[in-house]
């Protein structure tokens, strides 16, 4: 079945949303057409309709095919834990861990995995778009690799390289990674597209015309810079705060931890007019301005706790609360807010029992057993429907009769936790925001309106330019050509 991957010349270089854009390109061209990921790397996950986690990517490229998420599609998901150690998800659940010391042969005893998902999702579809990871010139990470050329030569499947100019030396990028590579890995890769030109990409074509010469690569396009990828998902990596309007009314500050997870929870808030996320990276406080301080998930709650601490934030926070402000935690977040997290199995570590930040009466036993499901319900102060999904490990339970559950799910079980005042609020619902209704009732109850509009709408309209920018400015035919 017809296949083709995209490869990059390093990291961020947009393979993930150049993917999802081809992923609609060819569904809009009547094609089934399918994402796939063998390996990646990211604490952004997201659950599938099988009852799994894939990274956050793959499911936006889902989208872009039309299609519900699936497990097949990411079937190696490393989660990092710590500087030296990832749990590994494997078709979706977690399957141990994998240690830096054992990387490199770790890894590649999951390929029989990668190719039977691969099989089973090319006899799904017409055609499939892969994505690599990083970079295929990283050659101290070839061997076991099972990310980039490893599977591309395992499987068979033909190879475009990616290149982004908008950071400079994509020549070099593009005729060093041709240079480096192996023969037999070289002979995969069939052409290269140029990504993020700003400006007259005639001046540009001397440039593309030596690439073609030197590497013997099929030129597919030169892609301009698009302003409209800012309104789509954040994928794997933390975006760069963006401009604010003049009539921005509130901020949300986000302190940035090492082990920070599904940081894109704000991207339906990003949007809105009177919104200012501020993200606070170590070394600074929280902002005093900030209205609402929003603590996000965390693959380590404990070790981003005490990283908390350690930059004097939990002074900070009281500060804030002192003042009357908001504070929203989401999953880890929410874990924190508590009076304690109990760690009796060793779940993150070495077994213990730390002290919360004290702001919600509720305590935290982590645990093995992790949740992975879709949700959907009602926030019960208002009554706005939510819809979302988790992933967490260990339970959250009321230490007070005072305390009031924030959301009631469709299956009647209440859960999460906001104070009597409201100010102070968790849960385990990620994607919270996303929903326009409850987007709304969050901002009024902070100080400020919604601009009402449509989270999926703004996205599906961004996905809908890049699709339509690529297929004016690639050989859309001459990569249909080279898929095998």
């Amino acid at each position: 079945m017809p296949a083709i991957m995209l490869q990059g010349t390093g990291s961020d270089v947009g393979k993930s949303v150049l993917t999802a854009g081809l992923c609609r390109v060819f569904a809009n061209r009547g094609l089934t057409v399918r994402p796939f990921k063998p390996q990646n790397m990211s604490n952004n996950a997201a659950v599938t309709i099988d009852g799994g986690e894939i990274g956050r990517a793959q499911a936006f490229q889902a989208y872009a095919c039309r299609v519900a998420p699936s497990t097949l599609m990411n079937p190696v998901l490393l989660k990092p834990e710590s500087d030296h150690t990832a749990q590994v998800i494997v078709r979706g659940q977690a399957q141990g861990h994998l240690h830096a010391s054992n990387f490199i042969s770790g890894r590649a005893a999951f390929l029989p995995e990668v190719l039977t998902a691969f099989e089973t999702l090319c006899g799904q579809s017409d055609l499939v778009i892969v994505e690599g990871a990083g970079s295929p010139a990283e050659i101290n990470l070839r061997q076991g690799d099972i990310a980039n050329m490893g599977f591309a030569r395992a499987a068979n499947v033909p190879v475009i390289m990616i290149g982004d100019i908008d950071r400079g030396g994509v020549i070099a990028s593009l005729v060093g990674t041709h240079a480096i590579l192996e023969p037999a890995d070289r002979e995969l890769i069939k052409g290269f597209i140029i990504n993020r030109l700003r400006g007259d990409a005639s001046i540009f074509q001397s440039g593309y015309d030596f690439i073609e010469r030197f590497t013997g690569w099929k030129g597919l396009g030169v892609l301009p810079w698009i302003d409209s990828i800012r309104d789509l998902p954040s994928e794997d990596s933390i975006p760069d705060d963006v401009g604010c309007s003049s009539t921005s009314r509130i901020e949300i500050a986000v302190p940035l931890m090492p082990r920070i997870a599904n940081f894109d929870d704000l991207d339906a808030l990003e949007g809105e007019t009177h919104v200012k996320i501020i993200r606070v990276r170590p070394g600074h406080p929280l902002p005093a301005s900030a209205h609402v301080v929003f603590l996000p998930g965390s693959k380590a709650t404990i070790a981003d706790l005490r990283f908390f601490r350690q930059q004097g934030w939990d002074i900070d926070l009281a500060g804030h609360v002192r003042r009357g402000g908001y504070v929203f935690g989401l999953c880890g977040g929410y874990q924190m807010l508590g009076q304690t997290i109990d760690d009796p199995d060793g779940v993150e570590g070495s077994p213990t029992t730390v002290p919360g930040l004290g702001l919600l009466e509720v305590n935290t036993v982590l645990t093995h057993d992790k949740k992975i499901n879709q949700t959907s319900g009602i926030t019960l102060s208002d009554n706005t429907r939510f819809s979302g999904y988790e992933i967490h490990c260990g339970e959250t339970a009321s230490s007070h009769s005072r305390v009031i559950p924030l959301i009631k799910r469709d299956d009647g079980r209440r859960d999460g936790a906001i104070s009597p005042d409201g100010r102070i609020a968790g849960c385990y619902v990620h994607r919270l925001f996303d929903m326009t209704g409850q987007r709304a009732a969050w901002l009024d109850r902070w100080g400020t309106h919604s601009d009402g509009l449509d989270y999926t709408a703004r996205v599906e309209h961004a996905l809908e330019t890049v699709a339509a920018t690529m297929e004016s400015r690639l050989d859309i035919e001459g990569l249909l050509a080279v898929a095998r």
